[in-house]
């Protein structure tokens, strides 16, 4: 790619342009994004029409700006030709509005209002990630009469892989896939070999619904449906590898007590940074004076047996680690279906287990370590070992409850991670080990 740069700035563009259409879209945009913004404009324009539009699929949000910002209408309208649907959507719902109505005036009649009918879906709806390329066939066609439709329309479809049955009125009847219209012989109806138990979404149905579905049934494309069961477009799989990858990126945000943000780590500002950050931090911050004001209660006892504060640190971060362990099983089984809010008794017993086993087995080497090997008194041995054994059963228990509380009440299982599920064990193993202390260490 270097050896591509010093060509355009050398002002040989015919022979960039040799070397460019040998690359692949993806490595082409990926150059883009290591130039300065004014040579983007004219590697693009030396694109042939249909690479750019491929290349163009591929760019940054900036990089899109920043070129339909500095090209004509003929070559908008030439770029959103040749690109599918779904892309074009995708694209200018990253943008202003002011940009968006810059990019429809450019876009006929037909387009602009495809474009705006897609916009007007709610965000994260099936919807708003459809596509309207795909090849549709009609159930009274032989395979022979199929595979010449498919000849003639198939190159402007996004995949023709699989391929849909409608009626009269646009209702999907059935499914039928490439590789069974080969296999058939040309002379037999579709009707025939078509399935008609079909995996469908609807337009308004949330895009995590769908890319699981995806998962469980291992689709490569779903029809969507209206209510009136007419088929309006199809999901194909790399829209929903990137819905798997935003909503994967969002959970591990909540997971980290971040408000979700849908700019990269890198292009986003310090203030942009702080402002999803500090709102949980604040929270946070304000629920551990909880701790401290259980700590100030327990002043005296502290004062009398000065060696106990030494262990709240240990007993803190254990039952917080505990916790955030059960808690980030039960999110991911919760996102991958494998569990649901009718499991709570089961998770709730098999946490408390796991607890009871792990807890015996921290409690025990602890009090090897504290009695055996550094002589400390048993009294205050058995206090921490208690304390812990019962720190981390109730950890395990809150880790794996609290997310299916979430889920019961329609909130996203990912905010109840590690800092809430944390400061919760805080609170509370303090006041197991303050009490514990209480009977056996002034006993």
């Amino acid at each position: 790619m270097q050896e591509i740069l010093e060509l355009i700035l050398n002002n040989q563009l015919n022979a960039a342009r040799s070397e460019l259409i040998k690359q692949n879209p993806v490595d082409i945009a990926h150059f883009l994004e290591e130039i300065p913004l004014e040579k983007i404009l004219i590697i693009f324009r030396i694109l042939p029409k249909d690479l750019a539009a491929d290349v163009f699929t591929y760019m940054s949000s900036e990089q899109k700006q920043y070129i339909v910002e500095n090209i004509t209408e003929k070559e908008i309208r030439s770029i959103l030709d040749e690109l599918f649907l779904d892309d074009t959507v995708d694209f200018l719902e990253e943008m202003p509005a002011n940009f968006v109505k810059k990019v429809l005036r450019s876009a006929d009649e037909k387009t602009r209002k495809l474009l705006n009918q897609f916009l007007s879906y709610p965000e994260n709806s099936a919807g708003s990630v459809m596509t309207i390329e795909y090849v549709d066939l009609k159930k009274e066609m032989t395979v022979q009469e199929a595979l010449a439709h498919i000849r003639k329309t198939g190159v402007d479809k996004e995949t023709i892989n699989t391929c849909y049955v409608l009626a009269e009125n646009r209702k999907l009847e059935g499914i039928v896939s490439i590789r069974k219209l080969i296999l058939s012989d040309a002379d037999v109806k579709l009707h025939e070999i078509m399935e008609t138990n079909i995996i469908y979404a609807h337009t308004l149905e949330d895009q995590e619904d769908v890319a699981d579905r995806f998962r469980k049934y291992d689709l490569l494309a779903m029809p969507v449906v209206d209510n009136e069961n007419r088929l309006v477009g199809i999901i194909t799989i790399d829209d929903v590898l990137d819905i798997i990858e935003e909503e994967n990126t969002e959970d591990f945000q909540r997971m980290a007590g971040i408000e979700p943000s849908e700019k990269e780590y890198l292009k986003t500002s310090p203030i942009a940074l702080a402002k999803h950050r500090v709102v949980w931090l604040l929270v946070l911050m304000i629920s551990a004076t909880l701790s401290a004001n259980i700590i100030q209660r327990f002043e005296d006892l502290l004062q009398a047996v000065v060696l106990l504060t030494a262990f709240i640190p240990m007993l803190m971060n254990t039952g917080g680690n505990a916790g955030s362990q059960s808690a980030t099983l039960v999110i991911r089984g919760l996102a991958l279906g494998e569990i649901d809010k009718k499991d709570l008794f089961r998770i709730l017993g098999k946490e408390l287990g796991v607890g009871i086993i792990v807890g015996t087995i921290l409690a025990g080497i602890n009090m090897l370590r504290l009695y055996y090997l550094q002589g400390m008194s048993f009294a205050i041995s058995a206090t921490v070992c208690t304390s812990l054994f019962f720190t981390v059963i109730l950890a395990n228990v809150v880790g794996g409850a609290l997310p299916l509380l979430a889920k019961f009440f329609r909130v996203d299982p990912a905010i109840m991670a590690s800092p809430l599920i944390t400061t919760i064990v805080d609170v509370v193993a303090l006041i197991i080990y303050f009490l514990i202390a209480t009977r056996i260490v002034i006993i």
